[in-house]
């Protein structure tokens, strides 16, 4: 598995404050010896609430800088959603040679577990890029703190896919004048657990399909659909209406910005810029950039729900609001004459704000 490149900037300029993480535990799991980090970065709205991610990472530094970019990002999306949650992630950095599909696995995971109840509620897990439901389910026989599992919400990734479906429809509106998805073009950029809900979603709906992953085991995906499949940077440059990006963070750099091909970029992937002064350039191509912390929400909004009762209609509902959500954060863009970025990262700052941060 290949190791993630750090991205240059982490969500600092976004909170103004890199070092302000509530906690930041580092522990070296018991059974397995393996690392494990949690970084809670806000709980002002609530619990923090966020994926365990299990990867391989080059340097221990470099997984904190992940856990904690991702932990600050999780503040923004339950912010702008308007969830009683706060910001967390963690990280297990599997060792080389560390079989994680193996009979060590279930070791990892108790390790995990622990960590988790020595945090007494402080932060809840759900699964994320390395992990599954399957693995909730073994966490939650050690741990109260985990949601996602089959028998609670289940996989977030077609909840995740119906919210960035929801986000496309608005950037269409506001983009094309109409919010129909009907005879438009789409790259999708990754086709995991989100992707492929999602490309299935879009082809519904009369969308054309341009798909790519790094596993050319999902070109079947693009041949039961009707897609075009491309090479990710292929893909990454087509002449289409709409990108989405929904594997890892940081694709768009400074080189591929200004390649784009694309009238709108409204995808799953976290932390898709790799400098958030890449809006500002994006704004200047007349590429509509939808924020990912708002685009990618419908996840959270879905396991959230576990901690008052789940109603999975009501989750739909939810998640479905994720278009009037962006609508209001692509007005304020316009009206005040900033990115929609800018304009997101007010919005979760006013809540922050009114919380009393």
């Amino acid at each position: 598995m290949a190791v993630p490149a750090v991205l240059e900037h982490d969500l600092a300029p976004r909170l103004e404050a890199p070092e302000d993480h509530e906690l930041l535990l580092v522990r070296r799991g018991p059974r397995t010896g393996v690392q494990m980090i949690v970084a809670v970065h806000s709980t002002v709205l609530g619990p923090a609430l966020g994926g365990c991610r299990m990867w391989r990472y080059e340097r221990l530094d470099d997984a904190i800088a992940d856990a904690r970019r991702l932990s600050s990002a999780m503040t923004l999306k339950a912010a702008a959603a308007r969830l009683p949650l706060g910001g967390g992630k963690s990280v297990i950095r599997l060792p080389d040679g560390f079989d994680a599909a193996g009979p060590g696995r279930e070791l990892l995971l108790r390790d995990f577990a622990e960590a988790l109840e020595m945090l007494g509620g402080l932060y809840i897990t759900a699964e994320d890029v390395g992990s599954s439901a399957a693995d909730m389910a073994f966490l939650s026989r050690w741990s109260r703190f985990v949601v996602g599992s089959p028998t609670g919400s289940g996989d977030p990734g077609d909840f995740t896919a119906a919210g960035v479906q929801a986000a496309m429809r608005a950037c269409c509106a506001h983009r094309f004048g109409s919010s129909e998805l009907a005879g438009r073009t789409v790259a999708i950029v990754g086709v995991g657990h989100v992707g492929a809900p999602l490309a299935r979603r879009l082809a519904a709906a009369g969308a054309s399909l341009v798909l790519s992953d790094v596993d050319h085991g999902r070109f079947a995906l693009a041949e039961e659909l009707g897609a075009e499949w491309l090479e990710p940077a292929q893909a990454l440059r087509a002449e289409v209406d709409l990108l989405a990006p929904c594997a890892l963070g940081g694709v768009l750099d400074d080189a591929l910005v200004e390649q784009l091909g694309c009238g709108v970029v409204c995808g799953s992937a976290n932390n898709q810029l790799a400098r958030d002064e890449l809006a500002e350039r994006l704004a200047a191509r007349e590429i509509l950039y939808a924020p990912d912390f708002i685009v990618n929400s419908g996840g959270l909004i879905n396991v959230s729900l576990e901690l008052t009762g789940y109603d999975r209609e009501l989750a739909a509902e939810r998640v479905a609001g994720i278009e009037g959500v962006l609508d209001q954060v692509l007005l304020h863009a316009e009206r005040a004459s900033i990115t929609p970025l800018a304009a997101a990262i007010e919005l979760a700052r006013e809540r922050l704000a009114a919380a009393g941060v």
